[in-house]
């Protein structure tokens, strides 16, 4: 769609899933640090399969609203009268819901076999996450500096998460590239919705001029504090999800996480004293 709600979606969408990653991983990370369980590594499984099915649901809401708007194509690629193609802009989004829907398939279908090769679902993920990079490339092409610019900043979150899910593949519960993937992805979604606010301002106000040069430096600064925000998100969400598992150990009675450093030191100090002891006698 090209207006402000067909920018607003898929920018919730992914927003949703950066916040929701951003605190699912440091629960993860912090959890099995200190007393790795079989149980727990289960739960954040069935919590992957979940997330998997939501992915899903998510496409699909996206697909239906891009092709049945009532000023969408309705599943009319071609236009034999006209000879013409039909709203080819609905059909890339539609592309792109499509393979983050499939990417939820994989995700599904990881927990529920164990023919599903460990891997796969980062895989398909990141294939989605390039799918929308060159979608959104060609999508702009011979349309006002403005825009392009502005779209051609989201390609770099977007191709950035794209090689950091790569990575995931080889390098599998890297707490650094899974919060670096929450990180861009939390970028791409308050980046899609500075885009629709740009180009179509909902709430009225001047317009852009598309060909000041002015625009072009102040969106490229805007944008990297869209990224900066995203950090401090992270740093948050992490610092909260520490004291969160911290508050948990104590009250079961659980070893905090650098217990292991007190007890070697523990030792270390035992240690000495029985050999002074020793000495003396």
């Amino acid at each position: 769609m090209a207006n402000f709600k067909g920018h607003a979606l898929p920018g919730s969408f992914f927003l949703l899933f950066g916040l929701w990653w951003s605190v699912k991983y440091p629960l993860q990370y912090l959890s099995q640090n200190a007393n790795k369980k079989s149980h727990r590594t289960y739960c954040f499984q069935r919590v992957d399969a979940i997330e998997g099915g939501i992915k899903i649901i998510f496409a699909v809401i996206g697909m239906l609203a891009e092709q049945f708007v009532p000023d969408g194509p309705h599943m009319y690629l071609y236009s034999g009268e006209n000879h013409d193609w039909v709203k080819l802009m609905n059909w890339q989004h539609t592309t792109m819901y499509l393979f983050f829907g499939l990417s939820g398939v994989v995700d599904v279908f990881t927990y529920i076999s164990q023919v599903v090769p460990q891997g796969l679902d980062r895989l398909m993920l990141s294939v989605a996450v390039f799918v929308e990079g060159c979608l959104f490339y060609y999508h702009v092409l011979h349309r006002p500096m403005l825009d392009q610019h502005i779209h051609s900043l989201l390609l770099i979150a977007i191709f950035s998460g794209a090689c950091s899910v790569m990575l995931e593949v080889f390098l599998r519960n890297n707490i650094v590239l899974e919060m670096f993937r929450a990180g861009v992805t939390i970028v791409q979604g308050t980046w899609f919705w500075q885009i629709g606010v740009v180009l179509f301002r909902p709430w009225g106000g001047p317009v852009w001029d598309e060909e000041d040069h002015s625009n072009i430096m102040f969106l490229t600064m805007c944008f990297f504090w869209h990224w900066a925000a995203a950090v401090a998100v992270l740093a948050i969400n992490y610092t909260l999800a520490y004291w969160c598992i911290q508050r948990c150990r104590r009250g079961s009675g659980e070893p905090y996480i650098n217990l292991g450093v007190r007890q070697q030191k523990g030792d270390m100090s035992s240690q000495a004293a029985f050999l002074n002891g020793s000495d003396e006698e």
